[in-house]
């Protein structure tokens, strides 16, 4: 029976209970919710199947160890505590990353630093010699969270945060993080087998997580993950990433319809056009300049529109009276997508009283310190 390991996938905050769904169909098993994230168990394949098809998780970390800390000495007190040997060596790389949560320590770059003391000094003892710091490309990426006095240290399995997917060349003001836009996909039923538009796309996060959603791509499939490089892992992870990168390239399918990119900004126009390339989504997206408030809606097949609009810093003066107008227009706008269904992200208060429609289902989510709900709408049809 293959060994199941501890492991916890951090996830922005209210998307939880999607990337929890997400763990159970990659075969991961005690999975539990947690503030930030989810714990579960998993062998080394269903691990690497995380890493490799996962859109909801941000990170996906392997625990060390759980300690209280008092002060700085507390804090290289228990990272000295850790076998690091058993996963650094003289010619590895390493870098730390800190986060806090009420904490006695101000500074993430202090906490970092005494643990990185620590670590260093335990190799030095236990190896003869230390490895190298590297900030920008560590082959070990270690992750320290101090809540209060409880600090809990892991391993950064994929390295690079799993959002920068590689396709977002240029961005828009405010951007969706990509985990959090295939959150919103997924909390709005959408499975890939219908249309989908964006009237006011921005960079076009939504549109090409949908589209990759759709087509069946993995998200993580032309990453490189950090455990490759460990000699605790790399032997026996290779050999199955190669097997699941195989798998997931067959499952890959052309898209049966195309996917809608509406902006009137001309900055948006231009990222989204250069993110849908590097997407490699050229023929599968169709973009269009267009004011939301007084275009047509789309000669093509109905499906999802889903859209981010702005929560009022981006409209300009007019304050929260010119964002309850912005919104009344937007609904009596979008009124006239005839059998498409809505979600819209609304990080406004007033948004839902101004827009004139009634959601059927709402979720509570967060875009960065910014509370939100995802508002759904039944396909509309005019009557007569």
């Amino acid at each position: 029976m293959a060994v199941r390991l501890p492991i916890f996938a951090t996830a922005t905050r209210g998307t939880e209970p999607f990337l929890a769904q997400e763990l159970e169909t990659f075969g991961c098993k005690r999975i539990r919710q947690d503030r930030g994230g989810v714990r579960f168990m998993a062998a080394l394949d269903e691990i690497l199947r995380v890493c490799l098809h996962s859109r909801i998780a941000m990170r996906v970390l392997y625990p060390l160890g759980e300690f209280e800390s008092v002060g700085a000495e507390g804090l290289y007190e228990a990272a000295l505590q850790v076998p690091w040997e058993d996963w650094l060596t003289t010619k590895t790389t390493f870098a730390v990353e800190a986060t806090l949560k009420d904490s006695e320590h101000t500074h993430t770059g202090f906490v970092a630093l005494k643990i990185k003391d620590a670590i260093v000094d335990r190799l030095r003892q236990k190896l003869g010699a230390r490895p190298d710091v590297d900030s920008h490309d560590p082959t070990v990426r270690v992750v320290a969270h101090l809540a209060k006095t409880h600090l809990t240290l892991s391993l950064d399995l994929c390295g690079e945060p799993l959002f920068k997917r590689g396709y977002r060349i240029e961005t828009t003001i405010a951007p969706l993080k990509e985990t959090l836009a295939a959150s919103l996909l997924m909390a709005s039923g959408y499975t890939g087998e219908e249309p989908l538009a964006d009237p006011m796309c921005g960079s076009g996060t939504l549109i090409i997580e949908g589209a990759w959603m759709a087509m069946r791509r993995a998200p993580g499939l032309k990453r490189h993950f950090a455990l490759e490089d460990w000699p605790e892992f790399a032997a026996k992870a290779k050999p199955l990433l190669d097997d699941l990168r195989r798998e997931a390239v067959s499952q890959q399918r052309t898209l049966p319809f195309q996917m809608l990119a509406r902006d009137y900004d001309a900055d948006a126009l231009a990222a989204v056009k250069r993110n849908v390339v590097a997407a490699g989504l050229s023929t599968a997206v169709r973009i269009e300049e267009a004011d939301v408030l007084h275009a047509e809606p789309p000669d093509m097949p109905k499906g999802l529109l889903i859209t981010n609009p702005p929560y009022g810093e981006r409209i300009g003066d007019g304050g929260q009276k010119g964002m309850k107008s912005f919104f009344h227009a937007l609904g009596r706008s979008l009124q006239k997508w005839e059998g498409w269904r809505l979600s819209i992200l609304a990080g406004n208060t007033a948004f839902e009283s101004a827009f004139g429609l009634r959601p059927n289902k709402r979720t509570d989510l967060w875009n960065g310190p910014i509370e939100c709900e995802l508002l759904q709408y039944p396909a509309i049809y005019r009557r007569g």
